[in-house]
């Protein structure tokens, strides 16, 4: 009996690591985890190098959320600086819920992760500068009606980003 359950976990540990290993298009796939709120101040970095020059690639911000999310949409500030000094800066609105309230995403759970575009869904996306880049993300919620922003934003568990080779 030992030895049959030792070959159905042997089984089943290496068909997860076929399945996660036959992901052949992603270049960068990075998460960081978030303490019990996410501050306004506080900023996800991402450093990667460059990939190749000449081909396309699909960029992606991710996320990971809990019930204790309790808005439809999620702004986030979004700067992406080239090697070379060039900094593009954009604010983002995603939607994060159903118009019924439901949490949109992948999982089963309470936890539900969210790949959200970032670049390369309206034209391909090249990186034209050989070396090093950096993605910075950090969150921009506000209340309906308020000014200042909403300091410590429940429900974010990880905040992630993502680089595939576009298959356009």
């Amino acid at each position: 009996m030992q030895k049959r359950t030792s070959r159905l976990l042997l089984l089943v540990i290496t068909l997860c690591f076929l399945i996660t290993s036959c992901d052949s298009k992603v270049v960068f796939d990075v998460y960081k985890s978030v303490p019990s709120k996410w501050h306004k101040d506080s900023v996800a970095s991402f450093n990667f190098k460059a990939p190749d020059a000449i081909k396309n690639y699909d960029l992606y911000l991710q996320l990971r959320n809990t019930n204790d999310y309790k808005f439809n949409n999620l702004f986030l500030i979004v700067e992406l600086n080239y090697p070379n000094g060039k900094v593009v800066k954009d604010t983002l609105e995603y939607k994060m819920a159903a118009p019924n309230g439901k949490l949109l995403g992948t999982g089963f759970s309470d936890l539900k992760e969210n790949k959200l575009w970032y670049k390369g869904f309206k034209a391909p996306f090249k990186f034209i500068e050989e070396g090093d880049y950096t993605v910075n993300i950090q969150h921009a919620m506000r209340s309906n009606g308020e000014v200042n922003g909403i300091v410590n934003l429940e429900g974010i568990t990880d905040i992630g980003f993502r680089v595939e080779q576009a298959q356009k």
